[in-house]
């Protein structure tokens, strides 16, 4: 079996980079993605590696760059890579202290205009409300007589009238702190203070945070220097902004010099926010390049620490895993590395014997098997070198989703969409979108549309199309012989269809099932007997495939002994039971035609016969010596149970007894000496890899208890095609019957209005309850019956992926902020 049903066949390769061509090398490495490296230095903290000072300058860089993108983001201000703009080198080493110097002086350049410009909306937004809260209070002693005003809570000689002096106090509250502050007010100062509030007729800018509040201005008056105090600190706590109150002879003047002062700060404002863009824009131009770059030689020396350096000090070895397929492009990037670095000679790479580790899992996909590879690797990802499931998915799972979803209508619309988006596919708002669930829709278009292909398939099967039949074919059946000759056959709406009766069933429809069943009272018995039986046999030939792929697996591991020992009882369970099941269904329907079907025998009654060793007299034999065949397949498949159990382990027993302390011959004992000669690590065969015996027996025993039941959970499992399909069914039929057809019951201009209402709530409801909710139960159910009652056969998926170095996504546009962890 090629690549396409196995995953590609990996090695490990061991690098030998000389230490001034290597960070080129990787370099190169990345850039293509062909390898996987391996951590050398598992024991040496990540602080005390060789390039840890590299990785600490490009970390600030990061944090430099995270600032200036920050600040970007903060004026709205979009980054976009130039053309070509991924495709930059990695920094080298005499570009890094330039890079430093500019986007530090940046940094420092924005850090400074932005200080200032916060300064100046801070002082415009305090002189601002200052002046609010002068045109608001100053309404509040319109009707009072003249008096003289100080500022502050200073106090001031109201008249000679009065026994005490009264103070004037102004400024702003948040509307929710008014009600507390007015009651504190009066319960802490007993009394002695008038406050008055009023309304700002315009929000007001926070300059912190940019957000618009209302505020109230307030205006209190008291008398006494204790009370004073107590004002001021309630104020405080209140968070309020208080303001100097000027007398009436200034009040004017000061004014006319806050006014004066407002516009002056506007315009110095103006140009400060001018000059930020010029800035901005500048900073905006280089972001991109510099954010890859800094990535990308973030990355190489995170890779260079996972390196060790030979005994001279002037070579660094590394170890990766390679595809075998890509060993030429390894050497040609090394070549490649080494001669844009200006070495004479280029690095190379050797080849290490992989027995004692497990290669990681390459299963390569394009854009049309990405979908279907995602539905596996979500159950888990294969060994290496596992039969790959995704294949057969590409079929099974459109196929098994159809069975549930069949309507001729529903599919088409789901081709339709995902047509739309293949054809999309190349845009950029479409590859950019935000939304996560339109992106993994997305990513399984061409999975959507050969599930939308299947299912216009079986909706012809079905024929079904939005619960109305396809008479493309003429109907075998002739009604008019089961109609009573008194009875008009216009008047009747449903027919019991009965082909007993004779001359009513002329031949066989060609395709699918006849389109009067559509109009027939049993219909829905017609229809649950064939969808039942045909879930139950797509189920076991689904199932049986399962088992019969994991015999590639055992060959392919060289585990010759577990094909008698575990395929061969797990087949042979499987197929006397529940294959018997399957040929009873086919041969009852071969045997039995309309006539005779009523001296049919039940199914269901003779499998339960078979269990119990017994025969009814009621429900006759399908044919000839049922019964002894019956016993027979019984009595294999409960042999096939201990086989299963114990084979194994008692073939792992043997095999260790005789490594342990049994003979071996003259030959057996020279190979064994040229091996160990010869090679480092001994290869290790299927008889030297002996393990435990009561853990092989363990393990043996839990996985036949867990066969045995779930073939027989899985098998009734596989109903759920048949419960889905008549749902599916069921809700189609209740839009046609209670939406559409009720607005085609009458004709007119107002019944065309009601027609045109009528379609769009069946629309809409079609589009919601039967293609998105339905369709995303189908898909479930399948995705179910892949991974539980299929994969589970044949597929361990407790392998771990290949995860090649790559540059690959360090683009500005993928990412939020240049930071890259790894």
């Amino acid at each position: 079996m090629g690549n396409l049903f196995r995953s590609e066949e990996m090695c490990l390769a061991q690098l030998f980079l000389q230490s001034g061509t290597a960070y080129q090398c990787i370099g190169q490495l990345g850039e293509r993605g062909l390898v996987e490296f391996r951590d050398l230095n598992k024991e040496v903290s990540l602080f005390q590696r060789r390039f840890v000072g590299e990785v600490r300058i490009c970390e600030e860089l990061e944090r430099t760059l995270a600032y200036l993108w920050a600040e970007l983001c903060k004026a709205s201000l979009h980054v976009s890579l130039e053309d070509g703009g991924r495709e930059l080198p990695p920094l080298e080493a005499r570009q890094v202290l330039a890079l430093q110097e500019e986007s530090s002086s940046l940094r420092r350049e924005v850090q400074e205009v932005s200080g200032n410009r916060q300064s100046l909306k801070t002082r415009l937004s305090e002189l601002q409300q200052y002046q609010a809260v002068l045109h608001s209070t100053r309404e509040m002693l319109i009707d009072s007589p003249p008096r003289a005003r100080d500022s502050g809570i200073e106090e001031t000689a109201v008249g000679s009238s009065l026994p005490t002096k009264l103070s004037l106090v102004a400024g702003l509250i948040h509307p929710w702190k008014m009600e507390p502050f007015e009651r504190l007010l009066w319960r802490a100062c007993r009394g002695h203070v008038i406050v008055n509030f009023a309304d700002l007729p315009d929000q007001i800018e926070d300059p912190e945070t940019g957000e618009s509040v209302r505020m109230v201005a307030f205006l209190i008056s008291y008398w006494g220097q204790e009370i004073g105090q107590k004002v001021r600190k309630i104020c405080d706590c209140y968070h309020c902004r208080i303001f100097i109150y000027p007398s009436m002879e200034e009040e004017e003047e000061i004014l006319q010099s806050l006014q004066t002062r407002i516009d002056d700060l506007n315009t110095v404002l103006s140009q400060t926010e001018v000059y930020l863009s010029q800035v901005l824009d500048k900073v905006r131009r280089a972001i991109g390049p510099w954010c890859v770059q800094v990535r990308k030689m973030k990355a190489i020396y995170l890779v260079l620490n996972q390196c060790n350096f030979d005994v001279t000090g002037k070579c660094l070895i590394a170890e990766v895993w390679c595809p075998k397929s890509s060993l030429s492009d390894l050497q040609h990037d090394l070549e490649e590395g080494s001669s844009k670095a200006g070495a004479t000679v280029p690095s190379f790479y050797t080849l290490l014997p992989t027995d004692s580790d497990i290669p990681p899992t390459l299963n390569r996909t394009n854009k049309f098997t990405a979908g279907f590879q995602g539905i596996v690797d979500a159950y888990g990802f294969g060994k290496y070198r596992e039969v790959n499931p995704a294949p057969y998915t590409i079929i099974t799972f459109p196929f098994l989703f159809a069975v549930m979803f069949g309507d001729v209508g529903h599919g088409a619309i789901m081709s339709a969409f995902a047509v739309w988006m293949i054809f999309n596919e190349n845009k950029r708002w479409v590859k950019n979108s935000d939304n996560e669930i339109f992106q993994m829709v997305f990513h399984g278009r061409y999975l959507l549309l050969l599930m939308g292909l299947f299912s216009i398939y079986t909706g012809f099967i079905y024929n079904d199309c939005f619960n109305l039949s396809l008479a493309i074919f003429p109907s075998a059946w002739h009604v008019r012989p089961m109609i009573n000759q008194t009875t008009q056959l216009r008047d009747t709406s449903y027919l019991m269809l009965d082909p007993v009766v004779p001359r009513v069933l002329d031949g066989v429809y060609p395709f699918g099932i006849d389109p009067i069943w559509h109009l027939a009272i049993n219909k829905l018995t017609f229809l649950n007997s064939f969808k039942m039986k045909m879930s139950v046999i797509l189920g076991v030939i689904h199932m049986t495939f399962g088992v019969l792929l994991g015999m590639f697996n055992h060959i392919h591991s060289s585990s010759t002994s577990h094909l008698p020992l575990v395929l061969l009882p797990e087949l042979l369970f499987l197929v006397s039971l529940f294959g018997y099941l399957v040929v009873l269904i086919v041969y009852k329907w071969l045997m039995f035609d309309a006539a005779t079907s009523r001296q049919a025998p039940s199914i269901l009654i003779h499998f339960i016969d078979m269990f119990l060793f017994t025969s009814s007299p009621t429900n006759v034999d399908l044919y000839p010596e049922q019964t002894t065949v019956q016993t027979v397949l019984l009595v294999i498949a409960i042999f096939s149970i201990p086989f299963l159990l114990l084979g194994k382990p008692l073939h792992v027993y043997f095999v260790s007894k005789r490594q342990r302390g049994g003979y071996t011959t003259l030959e057996e004992e020279a190979e064994t000496l040229i091996n160990a000669v010869n090679t480092d690590v001994e290869i290790k065969s299927e008889s030297e890899n002996a393990e435990d015996v009561s853990d092989v027996f363990m393990k043996q025993a839990i996985h036949t208890i867990e066969y045995c039941l779930s073939c027989i959970s899985n098998t009734a499992s596989y109903l759920r095609l048949w419960a889905l399909s008549l749902a599916h069914a069921q809700l189609s039929e209740v839009l046609w019957t209670m939406v559409l057809r009720q607005g085609l019951r009458r004709s007119g201009l107002v019944y065309s209005v009601l027609l045109f209402a009528a379609f769009a709530v069946f629309a809409v409801l079609t589009v919601a309850i039967l293609l998105v909710m339905e369709g995303l139960s189908a898909f479930l159910h399948a995705l179910r019956l892949h991974w539980v009652e299929f994969q589970s056969k044949f597929y361990a998926g407790s392998g771990f992926p290949f995860l090649p170095f790559s540059f690959t996504g360090l683009d500005v546009e993928t990412l939020s902020l240049p930071s890259l962890n790894r």
